[in-house]
C-alpha cells in the first residue's frame, strides 16, 4: 500500500507545473469580460503587460493585474527568477460557480439570472536567449 502511495506522489510531482503561476478564484466578474483583457497581455513581457493593465478601462483589468503581480512575486520569491526576464506564457479565465438569482416578471413568473464568477490563471515563463540557436 505504501509503495503505491509513493508512486502516486511521484506521478503527481512529475505533472506539477514547474513554471511560476498564480490563480484567483471565485471573482465576481464574468469570464467573457476577463478573456478580452487576457487576450491583450498573452505572450507579452511582464512590464508591458503591467502597463497595458494599468491603462485599460475594462472591468477585468484590475483583478487580472493583481493575479499577474502575484505570479511575478511567486517567481521572484519562490524560484529566484528575475522580473525583467519573465513573460506571460499562458493566461486563461475559466468559469466558476454561478450565483442563481430570480427576476420577477409579469403574471407571477420569474426569470433566472446567472451572476457568473471566474477563475483567472496566469502562468509566467523565462524568455529564451535570442542570440543562441
Amino acid at each position: 500500500m505504501a509503495t503505491n502511495m509513493k508512486k502516486k506522489a511521484e506521478r503527481v510531482e512529475e505533472k506539477r507545473e514547474k513554471r511560476p503561476y498564480a490563480v484567483a478564484k471565485y471573482l465576481r466578474i464574468s469570464p467573457y469580460k476577463v478573456r478580452t483583457v487576457l487576450d491583450l497581455i498573452r505572450g507579452r513581457s511582464v512590464e508591458e503587460a503591467e502597463a497595458i493593465l494599468s491603462n485599460i478601462t475594462n472591468g477585468g483589468a484590475l483583478p487580472t493585474k493583481k493575479v499577474l503581480m502575484s505570479a511575478v512575486a511567486n517567481a521572484e520569491h519562490n524560484q529566484g527568477m528575475d522580473r525583467g526576464d519573465l513573460y506571460v506564457a499562458e493566461c486563461y479565465a475559466n468559469g466558476g460557480t454561478s450565483l442563481k438569482r430570480m427576476q420577477p416578471v409579469s403574471k407571477g413568473r420569474g426569470h433566472a439570472i446567472l451572476k457568473r464568477t471566474s477563475h483567472i490563471t496566469v502562468i509566467l515563463d523565462v524568455k529564451k536567449a535570442e542570440g543562441n540557436i
